[in-house]
């Protein structure tokens, strides 16, 4: 996901936020310098700290941007969707987009360096995810009421799990070169939460059925009393 278009673009600080995104998704906060954004967006490094001060305020900027960017892509899939494992797939085919555009979570990237950035860095990221997260476990907990969903574990916890799963997986599979490799572990871990749903609900009358039955013929099996 890109986030470019929150500022106008013929804006400098939207050119600068612009290349420094791509070079975070691409390289990692650490693997790139003011001097090397200066150079695409062709202006001096004064220029730069002009509008960005230091690369910590680039950095909190950036992580912002791209929140934003992807609460309203959250925004998006439930105002469009209506089904919990359709806003669920939809979900998922964010990572998978970013994945095929060649780059990676921003925040990602960003918390693998986590232990290396400044404070303002530090709970930006956690506020990406946190965001993700109460997301995912609103829907889980929607979609396992309506049946569409079937979450066997607190949705909290789900919720953590996807999260963190789909980040990993698109580390290994940028490692590979070969973006199926995500597709293939999405799959797998979109099955058991969507696949089911409605057999789990169903498979209960049968047993209740069945009981009813034994507690019937125990009851006709059972001595009357009388003189």
């Amino acid at each position: 996901m890109s986030a470019s278009g929150d500022l106008a673009p013929d804006t400098t600080s939207s050119r600068i936020l612009d290349v420094a995104e791509r070079l975070v998704q691409t390289r990692g906060f650490n693997g790139f310098s003011y001097a090397d954004i200066a150079a695409e967006v062709g202006i001096t490094k004064a220029s730069l700290h002009y509008h960005f001060a230091t690369k910590a305020e680039l950095g909190r900027t950036l992580i912002a941007r791209y929140t934003e960017s992807f609460a309203r892509a959250l925004d998006s899939i439930s105002a469009q969707l209506a089904g919990a494992d359709e806003r669920l797939r939809a979900y998922v085919q964010l990572y998978a987009d970013v994945l095929g555009s060649e780059r990676m979570c921003l925040c990602g990237m960003v918390a693998a360096e986590y232990g290396t950035l400044p404070r303002a860095m530090q709970e930006a990221i956690r506020s990406f995810f946190e965001i993700n997260e109460n997301w995912l476990a609103q829907l889980f907990e929607a979609g396992t009421r309506a049946g569409s969903l079937a979450v066997r574990t607190p949705s909290r916890e789900a919720a953590r799990m996807l999260v963190g799963a789909l980040e990993g997986e698109m580390l290994v599979a940028r490692a590979w070169g070969d973006p199926g490799r995500f597709a293939t572990a999405a799959t797998l871990l979109l099955a058991p939460l969507t696949a089911g749903a409605g057999a789990v609900r169903g498979a209960r009358a049968p047993a209740r059925r069945a009981a009813r039955r034994r507690g019937t013929a125990a009851r006709q099996r059972a001595p009357r009393g009388g003189a």
